[in-house]
Formats: C-alpha cells, structure tokens, sequence
C-alpha cells in the first residue's frame, strides 16, 4: 500500500491507488529537493557524497555542484537564484545569476551557527532558516565542536548584513515552511516528534511558537524533517513510514508511505503535480491531485 487513508480529505490530495515511481538512484543520503518553474529541473543533494545533482525533465541526471560543502536543505529567492545550507562550513550560501557563490550567513552573536539545515524565503524576501547540530555528525557532516550552545531557527536579510535568532529552544529544528499567507512560519523539531507554529509580524519578527502538531503514529522509519506546503494550504511532514499529510487545523489525513527512509520532497512537473521524494539511496515521483507552489 502506497497510500495510507486516515481521513476522507486524502481522496481529493492524491489517489488512493497511485503508485510511486524510482526516477534516479545509486546515492548515499538524498536531501534538499527543490523544482526550478522555469527551466524543469529538479536540483537535490547527496550529503555525504558532497555533490549536488540535476535531474531534468527527461530523467537524465547530471552533476551540478561538487563539492557541495555537504549541502542540504535549498531553496530559490524570489529572483530565482538558489538559496543553500551546507553542514560542512556551518553557512547559507546564494548562486547568484553567474553561478558564483554569496555567503549570507556564518555567526551569530560572535558564534559560528551549528549547521544550518533547511531554508525558506518569505514574500518580502527575508530568508528564514534552521540550524541543528546534524551536519557536525559523523557522516552527515565533518564532526567538530558546537560554538553556539543552542539549536534554533534564524531570519537573515537578503544581502546578508543582519541576522536575528527567532527561537533557541529547539532540541533539533529541522524543516520549516511558511503558511499561504506568510503570517504564519511552521516549524519541526526532528528529536521531540512535532510541529511549532510561529506568528511572524511585518518586520520579520516572531511571536508564539506553540506546538501545533505532532508527528508520531504510524508505522516505519521516519521523523519530522522535510516539511512544506501545498497550494490549498496541507502541511506535509516526513514521518514515521514516509510523508504525512496534514489540514490547515493540524489533523493527519493520511500517509504517503515509501519505499525508502524519506528525507524531504518537493512538487515539480508543468502543473507541480509531481511529487518528488529524496529517499536515501533514491529520488521517488508519485502524482498528486493537489499541487505544490512555485518557488518564485
């Protein structure tokens, strides 16, 4: 069974009998999937192979970026240039239009920040992302001391000049997506198994940050990672057997469950109907009724 049902709701995201299709594999650790609206490319990461690939809208794959600095979670601005965070220099990284590299965060408050993980950009342009000690693993990253002392989510300005910490208080932030109208930021916590939501003011502060939901029945591997969300509003989460899907009021209408410990995801196609999956070893497609959102 591909498709786990658990409420109603999930006949109108994805079709109960669709089937998930092996589009690229021989990987060690896949991450960091994002679909480029114009070109028809999916870029992703393979962590420890410490190489960035493309794969285009044919099926071929080709390498983009090597070495990659580990690099995980990435995302586009609103100029369409490719937002990265790499676990082996403890910073976020822009590809400006000439594919030379802008580094737009290393410190906070005189420490080098952990490793950060996964990355968004709110509508004004402000960059949020999260910074767990994963990439100062074995494997996963290059072991080293921790500087920061704290695990936490972050905001940085577009030319990089100021960096705000919005929260300390995570065991390990992990994915984070931003609501359809961008006043609310959603944010995992891969140890403690739930989502925190985050009122974030105009000028890019945060308030709140309660737990909205958690991410704990089911059966298989997985814990929050990936997480993002569908144009009519559904979070999805990476969890225990694959990817749980979830309403806008923080109840679990079904799983997409795979075949392979899923990292992260990321719709893609003409119409952001296909769902990509980096599954460790693999990068997995189903279809889906209900698209994604172009990046920019």
């Amino acid at each position: 069974m591909t498709i786990e049902i658990r409420r109603p709701q999930m006949h109108d995201i994805v079709d109960a009998n669709a089937t998930l299709e092996k589009v690229a594999g021989g990987f060690l650790f896949t991450e960091g999937p994002i679909w480029h609206p114009v070109e028809k490319h999916l870029t992703f990461s393979d962590i420890p192979g410490n190489e960035m690939f493309r794969l285009d809208a044919q099926g071929n794959v080709t390498s983009f970026r090597k070495p990659s600095h580990m690099g995980n979670g990435s995302t586009y601005d609103k100029e369409g240039r490719m937002l990265t965070c790499q676990h082996a220099t403890s910073s976020v990284v822009r590809t400006e239009n000439d594919g030379t590299l802008t580094t737009l965060a290393t410190h906070f408050d005189g420490k080098e920040l952990n490793s950060p993980n996964d990355i968004v950009v709110r509508k004004d342009g402000l960059i949020y992302f999260t910074d767990p000690t994963f990439g100062r693993m074995e494997y996963y990253g290059v072991e080293r001391e921790l500087e920061m002392g704290a695990q936490g989510v972050y905001c940085v300005t577009p030319d990089g000049k100021t960096i705000t910490r919005l929260a300390d208080d995570f065991a390990q932030p992990n994915g984070l997506c931003f609501s359809l109208d961008h006043n609310t930021l959603y944010v995992n916590d891969t140890e403690h198994k739930h989502i925190r939501t985050f009122d974030i003011t105009p000028d890019g502060s945060a308030t709140g940050g309660g737990i909205w939901a958690e991410v704990t029945v089911g059966e298989g591997e997985g814990h929050p990672d990936g997480m993002k969300i569908d144009s009519k509003g559904h979070v999805y989460c990476t969890g225990p057997g694959g990817v749980h899907v979830l309403t806008p009021d923080g109840e679990t209408v079904g799983v997409i469950r795979m075949a392979e410990f899923t990292a992260n995801f990321a719709w893609g196609g003409d119409d952001l109907t296909d769902l990509y999956f980096t599954s460790s070893t693999s990068v997995y497609r189903i279809k889906v009724k209900t698209p994604g959102l172009p990046l920019f």
